[in-house]
């Protein structure tokens, strides 16, 4: 109806420095009330062309420009973002679902620190030279901005994945083409307002809404845009990499995850058991770095068992704006109807459900019970084979085995298609270099979890993606490389 479409939000394109009118959208909802309370552009071809000229356009003066005045603008972005922390994290919550604690902790500072970190470090790289005196010759590389970056970020952690991707490219002097998911879009819109006051020139970043199929696709085909940077699922990320293939593009993608914990019996429990309870459950567990596999050794498998499941009762689900709720909504209605499945699945194969989805009732408060919401779910009894163990779930589900010794277990670990993260508890020290050293996985943490460092290389191996990014990996992506040789 005319009437209730007036207090939608109604998000534009931001094309050239200006925000452009579309003409289709897409509803996005409120994950936590299940009202749509946003229409977001149904971009296609034309709208990205549209925003590939503009960079194109726009690359001869940025790239150009000294890493220092880029810089600038990156941090004046930054603080712009860091001023308006509370509207942002705000929208963050409402758009995705999350707690507002935690976008306002987490995803928001985040976003700003990504984009002085790399406002900070790219100007500071240096170049390789060796002599070859023999032969009379100097050779150095230079390394050089390649383009118009296509960058493509998912819906878990909207703002702080996406400006994981525009600092690095903008920073290199690359322009941009971005699009966030179609189902988390205010936050890119919100910073995209702020863009003309940070001094950011006109179609360095231009910012295209829209699905994967449409405006992914068009942005991905784009015969000027040599480089594809994606988060997202090892689906979509297939369909990129035939897609692109024609084109020879450069491709970073970071997918995936079924990241297991390996808990030796020698494990502070006292640390062990609170962390690995939010590497569960943070963010719903919509984060690609959770915990969904729990190897527990036989000799501390019933205690760990019994204080684990009492731990993550205490979580609490409901409205993601109230500060003592640990959970907040799930994406969306296919996708919580997705997660549930699973666990369905897992109780038709004989697994036990110990607490959560089926097993405990959930009271929502007045105003979300059509929201999207889940208990914190823990299966145990479940084989290994079982999809739930195989298959990347993306939910507050974790499952939880015993086992009984470190070659078997490593064996276990690394019995799956993906390798982005895993967590070893032990307080032997030989153990955990040894453990870490034959998991396949991208990211090790051992007695934490989720403590990064972004100078060092993040990404996974197998199914979970291609390419690594931080400090020098992200400034080798968005640069090309040239060996220059002098004869003197």
């Amino acid at each position: 109806t005319m009437s209730s479409s007036k207090t939608l939000l109604v998000l534009e394109n931001f094309i050239a420095g200006k925000f452009v009118p579309c003409s289709s959208y897409i509803d996005s909802y409120n994950p936590s009330t299940g009202d749509v309370y946003c229409r977001v552009p149904d971009s296609g071809k034309e709208e990205v062309e549209a925003a590939v000229r503009a960079a194109k356009d726009a690359f001869p003066m940025w790239s150009s420009k000294s890493p220092l005045e880029r810089s600038q603008i990156m941090n004046k972005l930054a603080d712009l973002i860091e001023e308006d922390l509370e509207a942002f994290a705000q929208a963050e919550s409402k758009d995705q679902g999350k707690t507002v604690a935690f976008a306002r902790t987490v995803d928001v500072p985040r976003a700003v620190y990504n984009l002085r970190f790399f406002a900070s470090c790219v100007p500071h790289r240096t170049a390789e030279c060796t002599e070859a005196a023999a032969l009379g010759c100097l050779h150095y590389t230079s390394r050089r901005p390649v383009g118009v970056a296509g960058l493509i970020s998912p819906w878990n952690l909207p703002l702080y994945l996406l400006t994981w991707k525009i600092a690095p490219a903008i920073a290199c002097g690359n322009t941009v083409v971005a699009k966030p998911s179609e189902m988390t879009s205010v936050t890119a819109w919100m910073m995209c307002k702020l863009f003309e006051k940070a001094g950011m020139p006109h179609g360095v970043v231009n910012v295209v809404f829209g699905a994967g199929s449409k405006a992914g696709e068009a942005i991905v085909c784009h015969p000027d845009v040599p480089l594809i940077s994606f988060t997202g699922s090892t689906l979509t990320a297939q369909r990129i990499t035939e897609k692109s293939a024609p084109h020879c593009k450069k491709l970073s993608l970071e997918l995936g995850g079924k990241n297991p914990a390996l808990i030796f019996d020698d494990a502070d429990l006292s640390q062990c058991i609170p962390t690995t309870v939010r590497s569960s459950f943070a963010n719903q567990g919509e984060i690609c770095l959770c915990t969904s596999r729990i190897f527990v050794q036989k000799g501390i498998y019933s205690e760990f068992l019994k204080r684990f499941v009492a731990e993550t009762k205490k979580w609490k689900v409901g409205n993601p704006s109230d500060p003592t709720v640990n959970v907040g909504a799930l994406i969306s209605k296919e996708h919580l109807e997705k997660v549930r499945n699973y666990v369905k699945k897992a109780q038709a194969e004989g697994a036990k459900i110990l607490c959560g989805e089926g097993v405990d009732s959930l009271t929502l408060p007045t105003g979300n019970e059509k929201g999207y919401f889940m208990l914190p779910t823990v299966i145990t009894e479940i084989k290994d084979e079982s999809c739930c163990m195989q298959e990347e779930i993306f939910g507050p589900v974790t499952c939880v085995v015993a086992f009984d010794t470190e070659e078997e277990v490593i064996e276990r670990a690394n019995g799956v298609k993906y390798g982005l993260a895993a967590t070893v508890w032990s307080s032997n020290v030989s153990r955990v270099h040894r453990v870490a050293q034959r998991l396949q996985s991208g990211l090790v943490w051992t007695n934490c979890w989720l403590v990064r460092d972004l100078n060092l290389p993040f990404g996974g191996m197998k199914a979970s993606g291609v390419g690594r990014e931080g400090a020098k990996d992200s400034y080798e992506f968005f640069t090309e490389v040239k060996t220059i040789t002098i004869k003197h």
